[in-house]
């Protein structure tokens, strides 16, 4: 099976698990992880995983399906990390949907939906280990069920939510509060990529979240 992945940003951290599931597969499948959708060469399945370009309908008409990775109950919670949202919000379970991919954002057909928990004082690390894990059981359920799977509407019932994109400033902290009432906030926050911080006394701080033993 030709199988491609599209994850936009070379430093996210689910390029190891892409590399680790690509290592394991290799032998059976011929895989390419690829940045731009320019360098995509076509095949069975592609996976858009955590792609900023928008693939339309044509790019994606090189494969037998285009399908999508997102981190909420769809039709609710469409957009942008959504996964995060959620946690800030105090979520402490997620779902996760495969869905094919199309032009309007997340309404294509569900393949499948696992739920895994999050536990309360997961940090950003331990988060990312929860949800990639998730993806690669979705991914390799995509590959054994490829030939007989029958794809489900998404309900129509239900009206769609969208969550925007986050920006840096959604990492800011407010010094003056506590901890705890922040502490969701904080622990969601890539620590390299996009830092929780504060600003006092005219300067910005990045904090630093890390467990300890006693």
């Amino acid at each position: 099976m030709r199988v491609s992945f599209l994850c936009s940003d070379e430093q996210h951290p689910v390029n190891k698990y892409l590399f680790d599931w690509i290592t394991r597969q290799q032998e059976r499948h011929q895989i390419e992880l690829v940045r731009r959708k320019s360098e995509l060469s076509g095949g069975d399945i592609l996976f858009l995983i955590s792609c900023s370009e928008i693939v339309n309908a044509d790019e994606r008409s090189a494969y037998r399906v285009s399908l999508v990775l997102h981190a909420s109950d769809l039709p609710h919670g469409r957009g942008w990390s959504p996964h995060i949202w959620q946690l800030i919000a105090g979520a402490d379970e997620i779902t996760l949907s495969l869905l094919e991919a199309e032009d309007k954002v997340d309404s294509g057909r569900i393949w499948k939906k696992v739920v895994f928990p999050v536990p309360k004082h997961a940090l950003c690390h331990e988060i990312n280990k929860c949800l990639f894990e998730a993806e690669i059981e979705l991914i390799d359920f995509a590959i054994d069920a490829f030939e007989n799977i029958v794809p489900a509407e998404q309900t129509t019932s239900l009206e769609p939510t969208y969550y925007p994109r986050r920006l840096p400033e959604d990492s800011r902290v407010d010094p003056l509060q506590s901890i705890a009432s922040q502490f969701d906030k904080i622990r969601v926050c890539d620590p390299d990529r996009f830092p929780a911080f504060f600003e006092l006394h005219g300067i910005n701080y990045k904090i630093t979240l890390e467990k300890i033993n006693d």
